[in-house]
């Protein structure tokens, strides 16, 4: 009989690998067949020109050269164009006073261009340029960016970078640092062989490493700006001064060819009227300084008592309340290049009563026309995202131990109270911004990452110039490739308001004198904890096909509250992310345990790592929780595109669907609990969903019994699912939580989730 029934997905055969390798194989083989194809059907098109004859007999004489020559078809077509578009190669000594030996060979380098052309994305053609061309002379990153008609510089391809860094780099904005700027306005290359200079901010690992910074065109026009940057310092003579430029000029073609857009591309008026909220575009015209209302969608117009209010009109007179406010973050949006936002401005009147506009956002839509986004009423996914942002203090950080490039986000700066122009300090050498009593957590953690291969988490304390510590949790990955270890990336999270929360109510505590004021005390605070987290359902325009349903059922007793909890989440890349578990004991630790794992969930989840490594990631953190916590947890993440959900558990109890009225409970792999044992590994399991299946998530409250054993629980649960017939997520969970079974008076946690 099969592993898997139904409901689930199988493991992969044993061949896989090699299945793998062949067709990678094959796939390198296409691509190098491209490229000859490429290249020779240039030299075919120039010989059928020159010798007027068509393309078949162009072609055969290309043969017949080659074949003269002792020649191959593509060293031939190398000759033929290089002889019209001029030889890559220049004179020069045969090696470099490193001992690298130089590209001399103007076949080979036309085609390392040629086969970066025939490419399928910018970033594969920047790969080839960097593999072919430019890494022996020196280069170790290459950046590819399109200059777009805001004047802002959009990354569209670049090789030998780290995804933080690229992320970081993504845009730059018409205030350009000076030699980008330089390079831009007078179209010739800036050379930068000692790097740059103080305040002026560029990619590469230190501010002393040589850069070259190369204005890209086609036909005459500038369609965007490469850079090179070598590891350090770096002479860039002539050699490096004639090849660099050379080898750089084909992605001009290929930011062009990325740039091109759809010939059925809509216009952006109808794109707004498409739209459910109001939304309008702001047009400045040549010579004037105001801006002027130029198309207003369906939404807007109701919500400003119609679209002959304000379309058409100057912004001071359609919005006199709030036209500064709007005027300001346009021009800003226009300068940056990128969205501005404001959570409310003040109301206009629409008719007799006020619409405020709420939740602003401002976008540059080209160089006189700004485009307007807001809502008449808050919005919950905006509102609780900014909340989310405030709380969390999340920052992101990367060591690449091959370049020893460190990168850090903008809150990373901000928690370790540095300028954003200083360089960011690697996890290695933070022992110095740490607290003396922190360094054996510090060094604890490095071992584990750095000899031991394994993910590490640690609290310490870091000493900021502004004064007092901050309290920050690090949560570090090691970066592999086979066996060598390449770098570090990690979090940082600033947990300094959560300790001192927990200093005052200790010192709260230690007040109270009575035993059982101080245990009421504990109870009422934990209450308020747990009505304060209970996260709430989100939207059905913010979960993609899905509609759900959450209840969370306290304890009977006053002194049993316990850890429950759950989670619906959806996260930027389209997935959605489940949970619930159960933090062991009752009482405020159980309740501050909860809170402790259910967010730091919540943070790890937008990595956009699987299930299974979220659960080894939500172990190290029960570990290094106070009081020691162990937790029980299933943690899902639903993918819309398949209708897949993957899923993985700590000692969970199973999942229960429920398809066209017949229930089956998903067994969980037998995995341990979190906080039990370190690093352990945590196997994933595959569903196929379809539509109209529901599935079910809850704690053992709602099943266990102090006198039956758990599987007639979870037996009479899967009875009165199928019982309960057809009816909404809403009644479902309200009825399964009415007929529980569980007569331990234990806290209850349960979600639903149906497709379609």
């Amino acid at each position: 009989m099969p592993a898997h029934g139904p409901f689930e997905g199988g493991g992969g055969h044993n061949h896989t690998p090699a299945v793998l390798q062949r067709l990678t194989e094959e796939n390198a083989a296409l691509r190098d067949d491209i490229t000859r194809r490429h290249l020779t059907d240039l030299a075919t098109g120039i010989l059928a020109a020159q010798l007027q004859t068509s393309p078949s007999e162009a072609a055969e004489h290309l043969a017949r050269l080659a074949r003269s020559a002792v020649l191959s078809r593509e060293d031939i077509a190398a000759d033929i164009v290089n002889g019209v578009a001029g030889s890559l190669a220049v004179s020069a000594p045969p090696s470099r006073t490193d001992g690298s030996t130089l590209w001399t060979d103007a076949r080979r380098l036309r085609q390392v261009t040629a086969s970066a052309e025939a490419e399928e994305s910018v970033s594969r053609g920047a790969a080839t340029l960097l593999e072919g061309g430019l890494r022996p002379l020196g280069v170790e990153a290459l950046w590819l960016w399109r200059l777009t008609e805001s004047g802002c510089l959009e990354l569209m391809g670049h090789a030998g970078v780290g995804a933080l860094e690229a992320a970081q780099w993504r845009w730059i904005p018409p205030a350009a640092p000076l030699p980008v700027r330089t390079a831009l306005l007078d179209g010739e290359p800036v050379w930068l062989p000692s790097g740059v200079s103080d305040g002026h901010v560029l990619p590469g690992p230190s501010t002393r490493a040589a850069r070259a910074l190369l204005p890209l065109r086609v036909r005459g026009s500038a369609v965007g700006l490469a850079l090179a940057v070598w590891p350090d310092s770096a002479e860039l003579d002539e050699q490096v001064r004639v090849m660099v430029p050379a080898l750089v000029e084909v992605a001009g073609r290929l930011l062009g060819a990325a740039a091109e857009p759809p010939a059925d591309m809509p216009a952006l008026d109808d794109l707004l009227d498409c739209l459910v909220h109001p939304a309008m575009t702001l047009h400045r015209d040549s010579g004037a300084s105001g801006l002027t209302v130029e198309h207003v969608n369906p939404q807007a117009a109701e919500a400003l008592g119609g679209a002959h209010r304000v379309a058409g009109r100057p912004i001071e007179v359609a919005f006199p309340l709030v036209h500064r406010d709007l005027s300001a973050m346009a021009r800003r949006a226009q300068y940056a290049g990128f969205l501005q936002r404001a959570a409310r401005l003040p109301a206009e009147h629409n008719g007799d009563s006020p619409a405020p506009l709420l939740d602003v956002r401002v976008l540059p839509a080209g160089r006189d026309r700004v485009v307007v986004l807001w809502h008449t009423a808050s919005d919950r996914r905006t509102a609780v995202g900014r909340a989310v942002g405030r709380l969390q203090g999340l920052a992101l950080f990367e060591d690449d131990l091959t370049t020893g490039r460190t990168t850090w986000t903008e809150q990373t700066y901000a928690i370790f109270d540095m300028p954003r122009d200083a360089a960011p300090v690697p996890l290695s050498e933070l022992g110095s911004r740490v607290h003396p009593e922190d360094a054996a957590d510090l060094a604890e953690l490095l071992t584990d990452v750095v000899e031991r291969r394994k993910g590490a988490a640690a609290v310490v304390r870091v000493l900021r110039h502004d004064g007092g510590p901050r309290h920050v949790r690090i949560a570090a990955e090691p970066l592999l490739r086979e066996s060598v270890l390449t770098g570090i990336t990690g979090v940082y999270q600033d947990i300094s308001a959560e300790y001192h929360t927990e200093v005052a109510l200790t010192a709260t505590f230690d007040q109270l004198n009575a035993v059982r004021a101080q245990a009421v005390l504990r109870h009422r605070l934990v209450l308020q904890l747990q009505q304060a987290i209970v996260p709430e359902i989100p939207s059905p325009a913010m979960l993609p096909g899905l509609s759900a349903a959450a209840r969370y059922r306290p304890a009977a007793a006053e002194y049993r509250v316990g850890g429950d909890w759950y989670d619906i989440l959806p996260l930027p890349d389209g997935r959605v992310l489940m949970a619930v578990g159960d933090v062991a004991g009752h009482g405020i630790d159980s309740a501050t345990g909860m809170v402790a794992l259910r967010n730091a969930l919540r943070g790890l989840a937008v990595t956009g790592h699987a299930p299974g490594r979220l659960m080894g990631w939500l172990n190290e953190v029960t570990l290094h929780a106070p009081g020691h916590p162990t937790a029980t947890a299933v943690c899902a993440l639903y993918d819309p595109s398949d209708r897949v959900l993957r899923w993985a558990s700590a000692g969970h109890l199973p999942l229960l669907l429920v398809r066209e009225g017949r229930a089956r409970l998903l067994e969980p792999p037998h995995d341990i609990l979190l906080g039990a044992l370190p690093s352990p590994s945590y196997e994933e399991r595959t569903t196929q969903l379809v539509h109209g299946d529901t599935l079910l998530m809850f704690t053992d409250g709602l099943i266990e019994r102090r006198h039956d054993g758990l599987d007639k629980g979870l037996d009479a649960l899967r009875l009165t699912a199928e019982e309960l017939g057809p009816c909404t997520v809403e009644e479902q969970v309200d009825r399964l939580l009415g007929g529980a079974t569980g007569d331990t008076d234990d806290d209850t946690s349960l979600i639903a989730i149906r497709l379609g």
